[in-house]
């Protein structure tokens, strides 16, 4: 970020910053876990199983919890769900399987799942065996792209099916959307990493780093010199709001600043604006709003230019905003942008309105708000040139790679997954894209005994 007019570093002390960023929503006693997991009814047609994406068997681990089998509890979680821990603390919960939860009434709050699938993961015995058994090598090989929630779960169910793995990564760690993506009160104490060890120790799993397809590699190598390939590359590519002043210092890209802040050890070292307008209404406008106010930003507003009950962002984020005194501006479109070569200095947006066939229709009202920063959090798309120019996999009618129910693309040995294609653009269904395509997988070279020559 440029470092113009109000934008600086050190806007708090150290100690400030540090308990701003501590964990959100720090872990269950042993006393709460105990209330918590007696309030399950252990329902046999649970419907809080149905809304995992991942089908982790609910009441089963939180039995095994109430009955003291934390361990137990722990590999039924990681079954279904090898990255169990990061996605108890950043799966919306709230609009997953605690929405779905027989106990979610006007007069009752939901089982706190989340939390408790936390307690759980939490004390998986490190002194036991390791969890999960490798079987016999298959002497198949499948290189999978990205070192995300997608491909890492992908690549530890082939593992455990005897294949061997490559992962081609083009960051310099592994972890994706968790390591580079999520607000840093949420993911704390490099879990991410932490966890991405406890995957490997199935063995038969090597990450190759700073190798990006379209730049390191090719789809066109890899399909030679692997038996299946599986493309986890997520989205590149930020939207842009086309308007005039957004090329002016000042105006950044959310996700590239929130990559920055997990990446930084020394938070207060980041420039923070004092008068911060986020575009947007998703979680990673939610995450860039709530982080500039922990880092001092004395005014932070979302703009949207639909109605709040339209905004993506779950309503349990938009408390959380609410309550870091976040502003919200809602029927609001960006116009432009006012400033020099030197920064911002406001931003003008036009009034909305439903019409009455009920469109969203710009209104002649112009509003302005002073501002140093405006990040832009306007959602990503997908960037096909990675691909290649020779052939390549189809797209589907939202530019993302197109899939069938096996999670195959158009090319013949080629699958994909994560937030490249169709879908939420959840951690948690990332991990389920790659629990299925490598079952996809599996079967695929189970049909085919003869591997490729490796070169």
């Amino acid at each position: 970020m440029s470092m113009t007019q109000d934008i600086k570093s050190n806007r708090l002390p150290n100690s400030e910053i540090f308990d701003n960023f501590s964990d959100m929503t720090p872990p269950l006693t042993e006393k709460q876990v105990l209330v918590a997991s007696e309030r399950c009814l252990f329902c046999y047609d649970a419907p809080c199983i149905d809304a995992c994406p991942t089908d982790i068997d609910i009441p089963l681990f939180i039995r095994k919890i109430n009955t003291g089998n934390n361990h137990g509890a722990a590999k039924e979680i990681l079954s279904a769900n090898i990255l169990g821990g990061s996605c108890a603390r950043v799966c919306p919960t709230e609009t997953l399987c605690e929405q779905a939860c027989v106990r979610n009434t006007c007069e009752e709050a939901p089982v706190e799942i989340g939390r408790l699938q936390r307690y759980a993961v939490d004390r998986l015995d490190k002194s036991l065996p390791y969890p999960f058994t490798r079987e016999n090598d298959t002497g198949k090989h499948v290189a999978i792209v990205g070192a995300g929630p997608a491909g890492l779960s992908c690549a530890h169910q082939l593992a455990r099916n005897g294949h061997q793995v490559t992962i081609f990564e083009a960051a310099e760690k592994s972890g994706g959307l968790n390591e580079y993506g999520i607000a840093q009160y949420k993911l704390v104490d490099d879990y991410s990493q932490k966890e991405i060890e406890f995957v490997l120790e199935i063995g038969g799993i090597e990450i190759k780093y700073c190798q990006a397809l379209g730049r390191d590699i090719s789809l066109a190598q890899l399909r030679e010199q692997h038996d299946a390939v599986f493309i986890a590359i997520g989205m590149s590519d930020v939207n842009a709001l086309n308007i005039p002043g957004e090329e002016l210092a000042g105006v950044e890209d959310a996700v590239s600043y929130i990559r920055d802040l997990r990446q930084e050890d020394n938070l207060a070292n980041l420039p923070v604006g004092r008068r911060v307008i986020v575009i947007g209404a998703g979680m990673t406008a939610i995450d860039i709003a709530v982080q500039s106010k922990k880092l001092g930003a004395e005014q932070v507003s979302i703009v949207y230019r639909r109605a709040q009950s339209s905004m993506g962002a779950s309503e349990h984020e938009q408390e959380l905003a609410l309550k870091n005194g976040v502003n919200f501006i809602c029927n609001a479109q960006p116009k432009q942008i006012l400033g020099d070569k030197s920064g911002i200095t406001e931003m003008q947006f036009c009034r909305t309105e439903l019409n009455s066939s009920g469109k969203l229709i710009t209104t002649d009202e112009v509003i302005s708000i002073e501002c140093d920063v405006v990040f832009k959090a306007i959602g990503q798309k997908f960037e096909d040139s990675p691909l290649g120019g020779g052939e390549k996999p189809h797209l589907d009618n939202r530019g993302r790679l197109a899939v069938n129910e096996n999670y195959q693309t158009s090319l013949n040995g080629v699958f994909a997954g994560g937030d490249c294609i169709n879908g939420k653009d959840l951690v948690v269904e990332a991990v389920d894209h790659g629990n299925k395509a490598a079952i996809a997988i599996h079967q695929q070279l189970s049909k085919n005994t003869a591997p490729k020559t490796q070169l």
